[in-house]
């Protein structure tokens, strides 16, 4: 299960419990494996935009925010596949929606015919903040039935945290001897610092992790020399012991 294989990025390489001296600073937490670059939407947006931008961005959700940054809703594939244009919309049978309270009846009826994102999005969402110990999340995944958190910084979207970046951190730590968390947290924040402000790629918006000062860099690339250009800027990173390609495309 994911919470179990997410449990063992709690403890030390070394074998020491979670009591030990120094263990809880070497907890893997959500701003290890979180995508900053977060694409978003607002309850105003129009839901074809949103459909475009989660086909636009390869993504599955989009967090919305209102005009102040603040979380207020989350809308995904999920909420999208109701839609009557591709069938989703199913009456219940006549006697099932008899004894369906009206408010019920009433808020599917606006989220399959929506035109806006606030009429369809989810509003009580799941969300954690970036000293969340990866492992609960993995939890949560799990006991909530989720894919994915926004990761929250005073109220306002921070980042995002996947099953697939919890995998990818679980696959980084494969053959690792020694655990550096602070080292490879300032290795990340600056890369991806770094990444932010490059014209020629958007990489910023997929992931990057950092165990052991090792870079894994995750995604989907566009070129042959983008993937060198970005190998390249990992490897001038203050740090980096190493570069692993985990990336795909051209």
């Amino acid at each position: 299960m994911l919470t179990q294989k997410c449990h063992g990025l709690r403890h030390r390489i070394d074998g020491r419990g979670e009591d030990s001296p120094g263990v809880l600073e070497s907890v893997m937490q959500a701003r290890d494996v979180m995508v900053r670059d977060v694409v978003t939407a607002t309850p105003d947006t129009d839901i074809g935009e949103a459909v475009k931008l989660l086909v636009a961005h390869e993504i599955s959700a989009l967090p919305v925010v209102d005009g102040q940054g603040k979380l207020v809703g989350i809308i995904s594939e999920a909420d999208l596949i109701q839609r009557p244009e591709i069938g989703g919309d199913r009456r219940r049978p006549w006697w099932l929606e008899a004894v369906t309270p009206a408010s019920t009846l009433a808020d599917e009826f606006a989220r399959a015919r929506g035109k806006k994102v606030g009429e369809m999005m989810t509003r009580d969402v799941v969300s954690v903040t970036e000293d969340t110990p990866v492992s609960e999340i993995a939890a949560l995944f799990e006991r909530k039935r989720i894919k994915r958190v926004p990761i929250i910084r005073d109220g306002k979207v921070a980042g995002i945290v996947s099953r697939a970046n919890l995998m990818q951190a679980l696959a980084s730590l494969v053959g690792e001897a020694d655990e550096s968390p602070t080292t490879d947290r300032r290795i990340r924040d600056e890369l991806l610092d770094k990444l932010k402000e490059q014209r020629w790629t958007d990489f910023g918006s997929r992931n990057v992790t950092v165990r052991g000062g090792e870079v894994h860099l995750w995604g989907l690339i566009s070129s042959d020399s983008e993937r060198k250009a970005l190998t390249a800027l990992a490897e001038s990173t203050p740090g980096v012991t190493r570069v692993v390609d985990e990336m795909f495309g051209s």
